[in-house]
């Protein structure tokens, strides 16, 4: 199945890089979706719905934060990202494929994949790895300032 997203990525990705191409050599005005990421989070339904130039893409299984834990609501631009992070805060647990988006929170991968579709995390929104590292690849080629993440209840 990772090979499936993969190559549907790269097309995605040459798609797009080569409408920036076009837009930036020939100074044409695109539309505000152009070269845009937007990763939707819906807490309500535990999925995440990634929308590539203004395009329904991927749909994702998540696990955001438990009964517990917030994970905050809102419209974010990533703040950084790690190929690997250890949490500073819970015991530094693995976080692969972090795209931080708000203080300690960040989209990244889980090995808890079972719970997926779930609410189960202190407060990020978790991904299946494969997913992870797609979405990961997504925002390193978009750009940051192109990625919105947007999570809503």
């Amino acid at each position: 199945m990772h090979a499936t997203i993969s190559a549907k990525l790269i097309n995605i990705t040459a798609a797009a890089l080569t409408g920036a191409a076009l837009l930036f050599g020939a100074g044409t005005h695109a539309d505000a979706a152009a070269n845009q990421i937007v990763a939707r989070v819906s807490l309500s339904q535990q999925v995440m719905e990634v929308l590539v130039d203004g395009q329904p893409t991927f749909t994702w299984k998540v696990s955001t934060g438990d009964s517990a834990h917030v994970t905050p609501t809102g419209s974010f631009k990533p703040t950084s990202m790690h190929e690997m992070w250890y949490s500073k805060k819970y015991d530094n647990a693995p976080m692969p494929h972090s795209v931080f988006f708000s203080g300690g929170y960040a989209v990244h991968a889980t090995n808890a994949i079972k719970r997926l579709g779930q609410p189960a995390s202190h407060g990020c929104v978790r991904l299946h790895p494969d997913n992870a590292a797609d979405f990961y690849q997504l925002v390193e080629t978009f750009g940051p300032a192109n990625t919105s993440i947007v999570i809503v209840k």
